[in-house]
Formats: C-alpha cells, sequence, structure tokens
C-alpha cells in the first residue's frame, strides 16, 4: 500500500519502469481501514467528553480539592498508595495507556521512545561538541533535575513562575478523564491547613497584652436593676430571623440547620473566617501610637521635664520588644535580638542627646547617657567622656558616687591605687567647693553628707580589696583630724590643715586605738614647748611566737596550705605595722611593706565633719567597721548593695529557742576586718583576735569623752551588744568552756561599765545588762536586774522610749520562759510588768496576783497614748521612737484579750505611720520593728494555739511591701512558706517585690528560697538509697530556675555589683556541677566586682588547680596579697 494513502491511487497508474525507484514511497504494513477506524474512535470518544455535564467535573475537583483539609493520616495513607501503584507500573513496565487495544503502530512507536531514551540516558552528561569522538543524530542532553539556584539566588522572581496542581498520576496527555491541572495557588492552601495552633508567646498572642478590652454593654431594653431577681435575656424570637439560617434544600429540608452544618452535610467546608488579627494589632499600634504621639506633645510643650525624657527612653523597650507594628523583631532569633538590642540603645542615645541638648546642665540625663553609651562606645571614649563630665561638674556628689563606682568596676583599667588615687581625688576636690575654694562651683545642697558616704566608700573598697590596713588608718587619721583638732588651725581651710597635719602622722606618736595616744592637739601644744619624751612600755613578747607554727599540716595540698595560712593572716595581721621604739624598731624591720601606711595614701581623703551627728555617725561606722552590731538607721551607708559580701545575712535568721527575742540583734551582711575569706567557710569566730579587742577597748575608752552625753550612751550601748553578741556566739557554738570565759569577761565589763555615774540612770545600759544574764541562765540574777531598773525607772510613764523597750524585753523573755515550762502565759509576770508600766506607780516585784480594775485601767492607759504618740496623716510624731510602745499594747493585749486584738493594734500603728510625713530613716526603723514583733507574735501564736496560716502570711505580705530590704521580714517569711508544699504563691510574691525595689535582698532570699527547696528534694530522692545507687539526681527544674534568677539578678543595674551574688553564684554553679561555666561565671564577675578579694579566693578553693593564675591575677591588679606564693614554696622547704 502507499505511504500516503491520499496519493494511491496516482502511484498505481505510473509506469512499471519507475516502481524500483519509487519503492521508498510505499508502505505494505498500513491498513487504511485500520487508520480510519483509529481516527473515527478517537473523535466520538471527545465528542463524549464534551457532552459530560459540568456539575460532574466540578464535584471531582471539588472534591480533589477538599482533600487538603483532611487528615494528616489519610494523606500518608494516600501517598503510600501512590507508592505502591508506582512501584507496579515500573514493575509492569506498560506505558500508562488504558486503552484496550494495542496496534503495531503503537509497539514501533514504543520501541523508538525507548530508543532515544537510551540515546538520551546514554549522553545524559554535559559535554563540549568538540569532545565527541563520534558524531551523533541528537546532540543535546536532557536535565531532569531541578535548577535550585533560581529560588536559592533568586535568579528568577516566584511571581513570575506559574503554580498549578496536577489531579492523577497518568502521562500527560493520554486520557482526560483520569488527569487535570489546577492553576490555583496550592501552597498557601496546604500552609494554612498545616498550621499549628499558636501559643502564649507567639507574636499575634502577645498583641492581644496591648489591645484595649471591648467592653459589652447591656442594651437598654435588658438594662437590670437593683429590683430585678434576675437578669433578663433577649428573646428567642431575634435568634430565629437572624440571617445565620441556611436555606431549605435536599440536604436541609426543614431548614433547622445551620450554614456551617449545612455545608458539612454536602461535604464542603466553611470558608476559613479570617480572625481580626490585624485589627487586634492595629488597636495595638494604635495604642502604641497614641502614647508616643502623647511623649512627642509632652516633650516639645515642656522640654526641660527630666522625669519625661527618661520615662520616653525606657519607653523604648515596650515600643521595641513589645507586639505591635513598632516591634523590632518577631522571632526568637539571637542575631537578630542582639541586632534589634543595639538599634533600640542607639535610639536611646539619639533621644538621650536631644534631652541633653535641651537641657544642658541636668547631671542626671547626662549620667543617662553615659550608662547607655557604655556597650556602645569603646572603654578609653567612655573613660574620656566620664573625665569631662566630672570636670563640668566637679561640685555633685551623686556624680562622683557614679564615677568611682564606673573606675572601680571597669576591669580593663583597674587597679587599686589607680581607683584609690581617684577617691582622693573627689574628695579632695569636693573639700575644697565644701570650703569655697572653687569660685567657680558652688556647693550645692547635701555636700557634707556626700562626702562622709564617699569617704565610707573607700574605706569598705579598701577593706573589700584586703587593705585592712589602710582602710584602720583612714578612721585614726579622721577621728584624729576630727576631735583632736588645735584651735590655731580651725578656721584655716581644710587644705592647709591636712598640711599642719602631715607632721603629726609622721612623728611617730600613738594614734587612735594605740596605748598611750593623747591626740593631734596635745602633741602640738608639747612641740610648741618643746617635745615630751615616751616613757618606755611593758613589752608583750608572747605575740609573735604563732609564726612558725602558721603551716599546720605539710601535708595538705598548696592550694589549701594558701588559703589557710591566708585566712589566719586577714584574721592577725589587719593592723598597720608601727615601729616600736621601746624595742628600737625601724620602717626596715618590717617583713611585709604593705602593712606600714604612708601619709600619701590617706592624706586626699582627709574631710572636715563638723556636725555632732555626722560626728557620731564616724564612730558608730569605725565601730561597726571592727565588727560592732551597729543600727543602720544610724551608720548606714547609701549604697548597701556594693557593701553586700557576708553570707550571714541569709543564714543567722531566727532563733526557735526565743521566738519572740530573736530580733534583738540583726546581721548587716557586711563582712568586718579580720572575718573576710572564702564564702563556704563555716568558722564563726566570736570577737577578734587579742591585738584585735585590744585596740576596739583603746578606741572606744578614747573617743567616750569626746562626744556628748546622748552619743556617748549610743556608743556604749553598743559595746555592751558587742559584748552579748560574742555570747550568742559561743552559745551557739555549743562550747561550755568558752561560753563561762566569755560569760565572766562581759558580765565584768558590764559591771564596770554601770558603776560610772552617768551611766547608773541609762535604763537601755540596765536592758543589756539583764539580757546578757538571762542568756547565761542567770535568770533569778536578771530578774532582779530588771527589778531595780524599773524601781528606779518606772515613773517616766510611757512616753519613754527606754523604758517601755525595758519592759517589752522582760515581757517576752516571761512569756518564753512561760512557754518553756508549760504555764498559761496569761498569768505570767508579764502581764503584771505592762500593766505596772501603764499605772506608771512605785514598782514592786510580781507577787503572784493581778487585779482584773487594775488591767482594764492599763489598757485605757495604753490606748491613750498611742493616740496621742502615733503621728497623724501627713503630720509629725511627738515621740521619736514608737516602736516600743506600739509592742507593749500590742503584747499587753495578746496575753489579755487574744490574738485579734493585738494585730488590730499592730495594723492601726502600721497604718498612721505609713502615711505619715516623719522622717524617713526614723518611720523606716519604726516600721520594720513593730512589723517584725508583729509577726513574731502571730508565728507564736500559731505554734501554740490553732490559728490559720493565711493571716500571718498577709502580715507577711503587707510588711514586705513596705519594707522590702528587710532581712529579718524575709527570714520570717520563708520559715513561714516553708509549711507548704507549693512554691508558686512566694514565687509570684518575690517577683514582684523585686520589680518595686532597688535593693538585691529579695533576690538573695528567693535564690535562698529556690537552693533550700533543692536541697530538701535531694535529700527525699537519696533517702533510703545506697550511696552507689544515685550518682546522679534526676533533673527536677530547680537548677535552671536558681541559674534564671541569678541572671535575672546580676543583670540588674542594682545586682550586677553586688559581691555577695556573685560568689554565691559562683559557688552554685560549681556545686551544681557545672565547673566549666562556673568557670565562665568567675571571669564575668571580675568585669562587675574586679575588687572584692573574697572572689579570687571562692576561685581558687573551687578550681585549685589555678591557683598559680588567680595569683598572679591578683597581683597585677594590686589587690591584697598576705602570702606570696614565692614565700609558700620556702616554708614548704623549710
Amino acid at each position: 500500500m502507499a505511504l500516503f494513502p491520499s496519493f494511491a491511487g496516482t502511484s498505481k497508474t505510473n509506469s512499471s519502469s519507475g516502481e524500483k525507484d519509487l519503492e521508498w514511497l510505499s508502505n505494505p504494513s498500513f491498513s487504511t481501514e485500520d487508520a480510519l477506524k483509529t481516527h473515527q474512535r478517537a473523535t466520538e470518544r471527545t465528542r463524549a467528553e464534551a457532552e459530560e455535564p459540568s456539575y460532574t467535573s466540578q464535584q471531582k475537583l471539588e472534591g480533589e480539592d477538599g482533600s487538603h483539609g483532611r487528615s494528616k493520616k489519610r494523606k500518608k495513607d494516600k501517598k503510600k498508595k501512590r507508592k505502591k501503584d508506582k512501584k507496579s507500573r515500573d514493575q509492569s513496565g506498560t506505558s500508562g495507556s488504558e486503552s484496550d487495544t494495542v496496534y503495531p503502530s503503537d509497539l514501533l512507536k514504543q520501541e523508538d521512545n525507548d530508543g532515544q531514551e537510551a540515546q538520551v540516558r546514554v549522553s545524559g552528561t554535559f559535554m563540549w561538541l568538540d569532545d565527541l569522538q563520534s558524531p551523533t543524530d541528537s546532540p543535546f542532553c536532557i536535565d531532569r533535575r531541578a535548577d535550585r539556584a533560581n529560588w536559592e539566588y533568586k535568579s528568577l522572581y516566584r511571581g513570575d513562575i506559574a503554580r498549578y496542581k496536577r489531579k492523577g498520576n497518568s502521562c500527560m496527555g493520554m486520557n482526560f478523564r483520569t488527569q487535570a491541572v489546577s492553576w490555583v495557588d496550592g501552597g498557601l492552601e496546604k500552609k494554612r491547613a498545616d498550621k499549628k495552633p499558636e501559643r502564649y508567646f507567639s507574636p499575634s498572642t502577645r498583641q492581644l497584652l496591648h489591645s484595649d478590652c471591648l467592653l459589652v454593654l447591656p442594651s437598654s431594653k435588658s438594662t437590670p436593676t437593683s429590683s430585678d431577681p434576675y437578669i433578663e435575656l433577649p428573646a428567642c424570637t431575634d435568634e430565629q430571623n437572624s440571617s445565620t439560617r441556611a436555606p431549605v434544600s435536599w440536604l436541609n429540608p426543614l431548614g433547622i440547620y445551620d450554614a456551617g452544618t449545612s455545608m458539612w452535610l454536602e461535604g464542603k467546608g466553611q470558608p476559613e473566617v479570617k480572625v481580626d488579627q490585624q485589627a487586634v494589632q492595629g488597636n495595638g499600634s494604635t495604642q502604641l501610637t497614641s502614647r508616643v504621639e502623647e511623649f512627642n506633645r509632652k516633650l516639645r510643650e515642656n522640654p526641660t521635664d527630666i522625669h519625661m525624657w527618661l520615662d520616653f527612653v525606657q519607653f523604648q523597650d515596650e515600643l521595641a520588644f513589645g507586639s505591635g507594628s513598632f516591634s523590632a523583631i518577631k522571632e526568637s532569633d539571637g542575631d537578630t535580638m542582639k541586632m534589634s538590642h543595639r538599634a533600640v540603645l542607639e535610639k536611646k542615645l539619639s533621644i538621650m542627646e536631644k534631652a541633653v541638648e535641651s537641657n544642658p546642665g541636668n547631671v542626671d540625663l547626662k549620667l543617662e547617657k553615659l550608662r547607655l553609651c557604655k556597650e556602645l562606645w569603646e572603654p578609653a571614649v567612655l573613660l574620656k567622656e566620664w573625665k569631662k563630665l566630672v570636670f563640668v561638674h566637679p561640685n555633685s556628689g551623686a556624680l562622683w558616687r557614679k564615677y568611682l563606682l564606673f573606675t572601680q568596676s571597669h576591669f580593663s583599667t583597674f587597679s587599686v591605687s589607680k581607683v584609690n588615687a581617684v577617691f582622693g581625688k573627689c574628695l579632695s576636690t569636693l573639700r575644697a567647693v565644701q570650703d569655697g575654694s572653687m569660685v567657680s562651683h558652688p556647693p550645692l545642697p547635701g555636700t557634707e553628707e556626700d562626702l562622709w558616704g564617699i569617704f565610707l566608700q573607700q574605706c569598705h573598697f579598701l577593706r573589700q580589696a584586703g587593705h585592712t590596713e589602710k582602710a584602720v588608718c583612714l578612721f585614726q587619721a579622721l577621728l584624729d583630724f576630727t576631735f583632736f583638732k588645735p584651735d590655731s588651725v580651725k578656721d584655716l581651710p581644710t587644705r592647709q590643715q591636712v598640711e599642719f597635719f602631715e607632721p603629726f602622722w609622721d612623728s611617730g606618736e600613738p594614734r587612735i586605738g594605740e596605748r598611750g595616744a593623747r591626740g593631734w592637739k596635745a602633741w602640738m601644744i608639747q612641740q610648741q614647748r618643746g617635745g615630751w619624751v615616751v616613757p618606755p612600755e611593758p613589752d608583750d613578747e608572747d605575740d609573735d611566737e604563732q609564726e612558725d607554727f602558721e603551716i599546720k599540716d605539710k601535708t595538705w595540698p598548696k592550694w589549701k596550705i594558701w588559703l589557710d595560712v591566708e585566712a589566719s593572716r586577714e584574721a592577725k595581721n589587719w593592723l598597720p605595722w608601727r615601729p616600736d621604739k621601746t624595742k628600737d624598731q625601724s620602717e626596715e624591720d618590717c617583713d611585709d611593706p604593705d602593712r606600714q601606711v604612708l601619709f600619701d595614701d590617706i592624706g586626699p581623703s582627709l574631710i572636715r565633719v563638723d556636725r555632732p551627728d555626722l560626728q557620731l555617725r564616724l564612730i558608730l561606722s569605725f565601730l561597726q567597721f571592727l565588727g560592732l552590731p551597729v543600727s543602720r538607721r544610724t551608720s548606714a551607708p547609701t549604697s548597701l548593695n556594693v557593701l553586700l559580701d557576708d553570707l550571714s545575712l541569709l543564714e543567722e535568721g531566727p532563733d526557735a529557742e526565743r521566738p519572740l527575742t530573736s530580733y534583738d540583734l540583726p546581721t548587716t551582711g557586711i563582712s568586718s576586718v579580720g572575718h573576710m575569706t572564702f564564702l563556704s567557710d563555716r568558722r564563726t569566730q566570736a570577737g577578734l583576735c587579742k591585738a584585735g579587742e585590744e585596740f576596739l577597748a583603746n578606741v572606744l575608752e578614747q573617743t567616750l569623752p569626746l562626744v556628748s552625753a546622748h552619743s556617748r550612751t549610743v556608743v556604749t550601748l553598743c559595746w555592751l551588744q558587742y559584748e552579748k553578741l560574742k555570747v550568742l556566739r559561743c552559745l551557739r557554738s555549743g562550747n561550755k568552756k568558752r561560753v563561762k570565759s566569755q560569760g565572766k569577761r562581759s558580765k565584768r565589763l558590764a559591771k564596770r561599765l554601770l558603776k560610772e555615774p552617768e551611766n547608773r540612770g541609762s535604763l537601755a545600759l540596765w536592758r543589756e545588762y539583764a539580757h546578757l544574764e538571762w542568756l547565761l541562765d542567770n535568770l533569778e540574777e536578771a530578774r532582779k536586774v530588771f527589778d531595780t531598773a524599773l524601781v528606779m525607772g518606772v515613773s517616766r510613764g510611757l512616753n519613754d522610749p527606754a523604758l517601755c523597750n525595758l519592759c517589752l524585753l522582760y515581757a517576752q523573755l516571761e512569756v518564753e520562759h512561760a512557754l518553756k515550762g508549760g504555764t498559761a502565759p496569761t498569768s505570767s509576770p508579764a502581764v503584771y510588768i505592762l500593766t505596772k508600766l501603764a499605772e506608771g506607780a512605785e514598782y514592786t516585784p510580781f507577787s503572784g496576783e493581778i487585779n482584773p480594775v487594775t488591767i482594764l485601767k492599763a489598757r485605757k492607759t495604753y490606748e491613750q497614748a498611742l493616740f496621742t504618740a502615733l503621728p497623724e496623716p501627713n503630720g509629725s510624731s511627738k515621740i521619736s521612737r514608737t516602736s516600743s510602745l506600739v509592742g507593749c499594747f500590742g503584747l499587753f493585749q495578746y496575753l489579755t484579750m487574744g490574738i485579734d486584738a493585738a494585730d488590730a493594734v499592730y495594723s492601726q500603728a502600721r497604718q498612721r505611720l505609713t502615711s505619715s510625713a516623719m522622717n524617713s530613716e526614723t518611720r523606716r526603723s519604726d516600721l520594720e520593728s513593730i512589723a517584725v514583733q508583729h509577726v513574731d507574735l502571730m508565728r507564736h501564736h500559731t505554734n501554740t494555739n490553732v490559728f490559720p496560716l493565711s493571716r500571718l502570711r498577709l502580715a507577711l505580705s503587707e510588711a514586705l511591701s513596705l519594707l522590702p530590704s528587710s532581712a529579718p521580714l524575709w527570714h520570717l517569711y520563708l520559715q513561714a512558706e516553708n509549711r507548704y508544699h507549693t512554691a508558686g504563691r512566694s514565687r509570684r510574691f518575690f517577683h514582684k517585690v523585686a520589680k518595686t525595689t532597688e535593693s538585691v535582698v529579695p533576690y538573695l532570699f528567693a535564690i535562698t528560697a529556690e537552693q533550700r527547696l533543692k536541697q530538701l528534694l535531694d535529700s527525699v530522692q537519696r533517702s533510703g538509697l545506697p550511696s552507689d545507687v544515685l550518682s546522679v539526681l534526676p533533673e527536677n527544674g530547680l537548677s535552671n530556675r536558681i541559674r534564671c534568677l541569678f541572671e535575672t539578678a546580676t543583670a540588674t543595674e542594682h545586682g550586677a555589683h553586688c559581691p555577695l551574688l556573685w560568689r554565691m553564684y559562683l559557688n552554685f554553679m560549681v556545686w551544681d556541677g557545672n565547673a566549666e561555666r562556673g568557670r565562665g561565671i568567675f571571669y564575668k564577675a571580675l568585669q562587675e566586682v574586679p575588687w572584692v578579694k573574697g572572689l579570687y579566693m571562692d576561685a581558687v578553693q573551687l578550681f585549685p588547680e589555678r591557683v598559680q593564675e588567680f595569683s598572679d591575677l591578683m597581683t597585677e591588679k594590686e589587690l591584697r596579697l598576705r602570702l606570696p606564693m614565692e614565700e609558700l614554696d620556702i616554708l614548704l622547704e623549710d
């Protein structure tokens, strides 16, 4: 047959001569009938598809589209089925055609396709045309791999790429029934279908916090009145006539289903209703925008509002890291977070620059600017800006404080000598301002207090750095400079007075605290007369014989020997070394040159202290420096967070044996000289060394005649409290021999002080002596002392705070004694003592009978006295200290009426004191005393009676909200919360209080509470099990919580420079098993508190293999090193 059927007849009529030449035009295997049948069958199939109803295909497509919203399990089953079908098709080798008839032409086409695929498969790699060894018919290559570069390198815009989705698995173009193409954007629908529910911390959810709440107001028809018994609901007809009803159809014949149910019955999904996230975001953004506009408007109208500028700077954090369109970060990406933080800092800095331009003379704005620049500028540039700022404002004490804290916490440029020189420059500049020598800058209000505070800060800086000799010499020089100043130099400027003081300091004469000290004034008078000869004094040669026994055991490791010798020398050799003229000593005879203090080290720091209250604070601060328990109200430094370095603040809580009198001697958290060692040292030394005790006694005896009668009573009271503290420490140690010897020495001193004429009428001293006898278990002797004091001073009445304190302590001790004996406290001598105090008549010792009428009269007297003593709202009090009167009345009400009456007294006193306009320090001290007495009484009642703990917890919460830095109240709070097994309430309270105060004390007690809970859980998990069963305890999450608390506390401005916080953090990380991270914490702490010697000693104990490295670092930073490693090697060789 002809190859071209249309010309089949023509080929037959040709001559036979051309048949051989035209054989290629004929195809014997082609049948015209078969070709016509195939064409007709394809035409009929196409026509049948065209006549098929449109709704059928539409339902198929919708069914295919609806399959995207089904469960993941059906998707997985479908994928498995597809893979199985594909595998079966590959094994069968069929072409995918569903035609029943197989024609020879199809077989030929399949062979041709197989040949082409084989050829392509052979040439499946790219090569140059010149590299082909033999020419080929198809010089090309088919690359079936997707080009990911178009997506990764953005060579093509994704919007130019057509998005489609194939329906069916057959080969394209073979069967129109089993395949289709959907030109819809299926990617986003799939992403929406697989979208996970948003968590509470997602950005869209956090936007709800910044959105305004929509108020739902009832309609006017259904507004309830006070007389309506119920709230009327809308009628059902409104709901029936609503547009939510679906139309009647064959699936909803009665019309009772809503639109959502009808679509579900039809197999369709409801159209996705977009939650008004944009509205919520818009609402939050609108609120933030309005606040920004308000800030801009107020600052534009009043650019001199300093607080508004500072609030606007703080608002940038909320604006940037909060939710809304202003948020600079949408994901928790570390790099993005750092970039956003830097961008916010730059934005804050630009705001502060505008604020400084508008207020060029304001120091607070410039300080805030330098604080922001700490993370943006280089250290050299920052130091230069600080120097420029203190040069422009040399009369600002607050600015000098910030500058000093910056210099001593800047690790790269820190050294003790540099910082000490900056302290001297600061004090000399401010004293020139105070004298009027600096004409360009007049003194600001409070300059004298600033001078005193900076001087005290320098002394504690030297103590924490280990240079206790220089700190003691500073106190000695200032005491001589203040109390023994000659009359001839009092009218001179301070600089010239210091020049006259230098010859006395270098003369070698005894100073305050040394035997034979006469003072600067007596020395100058004697010099004018021709000088004097110091008589030789008896020698004490038994003090220098302990040097040979410093190393207790040479088998110890080197680091342990170093720690032990360093701590022992710290406790013994904290006094400055002076050459003894009776022994013909000179300066060359000193083994440790650092123990000698030159005048150049202390001369620039001498200041004038003329006010009597500051002179008393000078003496009390020196006594506190030496270890005496001094009230923080009288000698507290301004920045307490920098000075906290003693763990006793957290460990020494209320005594269970003395529930009502434990608050008598609170701890301050500041280490005294001779007691600063590593943090985990449990060696409790009662008092100072022998030379230190002699030095302290000399200081007290030499300074007492220099002050007024009132100040003399205060100083003597501190002396007796110190003796009582030593007795308490001996009692806690359990050594009866030490208790007996210390008790004899303390009683002898107390009797000697009370025999002095000016102290015989001091009820405060009688109170301390009686309490001392009570602690030594001499109850009868103590009662005699109390009764003698009451007979002498009971006539003073309720207006005398000393008498109220005496009676309150006497009554509390009697209640505690009655509790131990098991008798009812209502009939104890405590009621009799408080009744006699209210009567004010002649006192006679308790005989066992109390008249009920006398109790009623005493209650009426207490009520009148309390009403008179407590200040009116926004008024002042007539009595300086009201806490003792409130304590007496509260205890009287508790013993006679019950806990509710006592609670009412304390609540009334707290409310009146809170709303008064008294002195802040006095009011705070009274509030703390009243709160502690209140909580102690409720805790005592809880232990002896059935009483709800919720009232005790409420009293503690209210007190701590007013006094967030009170350590005694936090101790009581931890004891109360230990009775509960849930820590959620206390954690929320700690977090709430910590945000409202600048003190680091709440963070310290929050960490202590979590550590105690962790120890409790660890002990429970190990209980009853061998030691090798649980070598590593299971993680309970508390370690992470404690570490988070440490990080939060150290990130704050007031916690970053707290030595106690960093030392606790370092010890926790190492003892928790993270030694490597603990080493990182140590170097991180050095960036904030590089001057604290105790931190280095903790590191030596925790990382003993690096003792040489830490020793070299201390030497480099010029910290006091009493035992160099070279000397230790020599001692070990000997």
